[in-house]
Order: structure tokens, then sequence, then C-alpha cells
């Protein structure tokens, strides 16, 4: 697009303006000449041609929907969601058949998202300690958790003190490496199954590696998220009151929506 000056104004054939101001306007605030964008199926050169009847205009700060119905121009603005819900009238979307212990599910920015539930338990791990070392096995108990799922993408994923009910309740940072501070998850080599179902199972059967961001996941271990794998490492639970707070529920949600950068 060439122009970057829109406001999000109308400018209409009943503007008090001459005819040839108005014909000015037009011409600086469309990105396509409406008289000359035309299309036609493949035939013969006398086939009658389609006129532009709209057009969607994305700029850096507002979205506008313009239109054309003769002499007269019409323009608006428009949000993601009134386009959205434009075209998902005539699209058929359907969860389909949700793993079990779903939470919810969405259309992100990588596609479905499904968040699934893994009540508190005791997951085997192997935590790379050394390089070209074999692995250290471990047994951790671990708090509920919160896995939201993408197929054949690496989850999210959030500790919680219960299965989630409504969207104000708490959400923890999750005790474990190869998780980000935001709740993403690295997948380094492992390659996460494109079924949603399995992927939290499958994060666990991921090698763990003592590097990048561990800080911040236990309140008696800030710093050392190793001396807390090996202090509770062959107990039957995890000590929730050692939970540290990240977010909530409905951020999480909002999270798969695309509205991120709020904790």
């Amino acid at each position: 697009m060439t122009c970057r000056d829109v406001s999000p104004r109308c400018w209409t054939s009943s503007c008090r303006a001459s005819p040839n101001q108005q014909h000015d306007r037009r011409k600086t605030m469309t990105t396509v000449d409406s008289e000359t964008a035309r299309w036609s199926l493949p035939g013969p050169a006398d086939m009658p041609t389609d006129q532009l009847q709209v057009q969607l205009e994305v700029y850096n700060e507002t979205v506008l929907l313009r239109g054309f119905e003769g002499d007269h121009t019409w323009v608006r603005t428009v949000s993601a969601d009134e386009i959205a819900n434009v075209f998902t009238r005539h699209l058929g979307f359907s969860s389909g058949l949700l793993p079990e212990n779903a939470l919810w599910w969405g259309q992100g920015e990588t596609g479905q998202m499904v968040a699934l539930w893994r009540p508190p338990q005791v997951w085997p791990v192997a935590l790379q300690r050394e390089a070209f070392q074999p692995p250290a096995r471990l047994r951790i108990p671990m708090p509920g958790l919160v896995f939201v799922c993408s197929p054949a993408r690496a989850p999210w994923v959030y500790a919680a003190l219960e299965r989630p009910t409504n969207p104000g309740q708490q959400l923890f940072r999750t005790p474990a490496f190869n998780v980000f501070r935001d709740g993403r998850t690295c997948p380094g080599s492992h390659r996460f199954s494109e079924e949603v179902g399995r992927i939290p199972e499958s994060f666990f059967q991921s090698f763990f590696s003592l590097t990048g961001d561990t800080g911040d996941r236990s309140k008696r271990h800030p710093d050392n998220l190793q001396a807390l794998w090996e202090e509770i490492d062959g107990k039957p639970h995890y000590p929730v009151e050692d939970l540290v707070p990240q977010c909530t529920v409905g951020q999480v949600i909002a999270a798969c929506e695309g509205r991120r950068g709020y904790y």
C-alpha cells in the first residue's frame, strides 16, 4: 500500500466539495482505483467484468473497509474480530472430538490450540546433567499442569492447584527445566506428536537440560532448580506451597487468541 496518511473519516459523494475535490480525495485515500480494478473469468474479450465493490486496507495502526457503490464511496474502521466473524459465517468451525481432560479449544496464531489438564502425579524424567554422559533418571512429583498444545509443536505449560474451572483462577510457573519464563517450552531436538492428546506425556519423555532460564520457579530454591529436583526426587507429592504465581487462566486463554505481553 502506498498511502499511509489515511484517517478513518468518511468521504463520500455527499461531502461538501466540488466534484474534482471529491475525485482527488478518492484517489488519495484509495490504494486501488475502483474504476480500473476489475476482474473477469478467462474467456472471450467481451465477457462482462466484475467491478471492485469493497477493499480491505491494513495500516500500521488501523484497518479500513472501503466500499464503492456507483458514484458513492464509504469507508469505516473495522476490527480483526469483525473480519473473522464475516468469514466464519461461511466456514464450518468445530473442535471435533477433544482428547480426555481437555479444558478449552481455540484457533490461535499457529492454528488450533487445545488446553489439556494433567492432575498431580509423579513423572519419570531424564535430566542431562553433563554433556556426552548418560542422563540421570529421576522420578519427579509435579503439581497439576495445564498444557496448551498445537499439533506437532512444543506446548505452553503452567502449574495449577486444581483443575481450572473459571478464568480468574491462579496459575503458577512450572517447576521444570526446558520451560521459558512465559510458559513456552523449548523442544530442542525433540519432536512432538501431531496428536495433541499425546503432547503432555511427550514433554516428559524429552531430555531435560540444566541450561536455559530456570530462575524463579521455586520459593525455596529461586536460583537453583536442580536443587529442588534433587530434593523432591522420589517423593509422592509436590510441595504446592513452593509454587511461584504467574498469571490467571483467563490471561492464558487470551494468549491463545494472540494477545500476549501481559505477564
